[in-house]
């Protein structure tokens, strides 16, 4: 018996990274894209399968002259993800927490200089029996400053 659902099983595994990935692109395209309107995407985008109590960051340059849009969503089956951006000395520039008004899966600024910032991103643990994986999305856009 063992024999007959080794292959399946193997298979399910070597395939579950795939279909978290077309999880993940499906959901940017749908629901992410659309909320950089008025933007040019940046052709890099950064997405993860995360469950609660996960943290995750990503290291992104900015170049200077330009407005940026910085997107940072979550699939519906996760709690609301908090996020903040640092410099690279870690000194805080924005926290989606503090944030009261306004979006909050999104942020808008302008480059004066080009440099390097960190996006971290938090899912908040739940009492949830079982943790449902979902994908969280970090992308940017960008149009020339007025």
């Amino acid at each position: 018996m063992t024999k007959k659902i080794f292959p399946y099983v193997l298979i399910l595994l070597l395939t579950a990274p795939v279909l978290g990935n077309a999880q993940c692109r499906a959901f940017t395209k749908n629901k992410c894209m659309p909320l950089l309107e008025g933007y040019v995407q940046n052709d890099n985008y950064n997405s993860a399968l995360l469950v609660p109590g996960d943290e995750a960051e990503v290291l992104l340059t900015f170049y200077a002259n330009k407005e940026y849009r910085l997107i940072v969503a979550n699939n519906p089956v996760l709690p609301d993800v908090e996020w903040e951006i640092l410099d690279t000395n870690n000194d805080l520039i924005y926290a989606s927490k503090q944030n009261t008004t306004g979006a909050k899966n999104s942020f808008d600024f302008k480059m004066s200089s080009t440099q390097q910032l960190i996006v971290r991103v938090r899912v908040p643990k739940e009492e949830s029996v079982i943790p449902h994986e979902g994908c969280v999305v970090i992308m940017s856009g960008y149009k020339e400053a007025k």
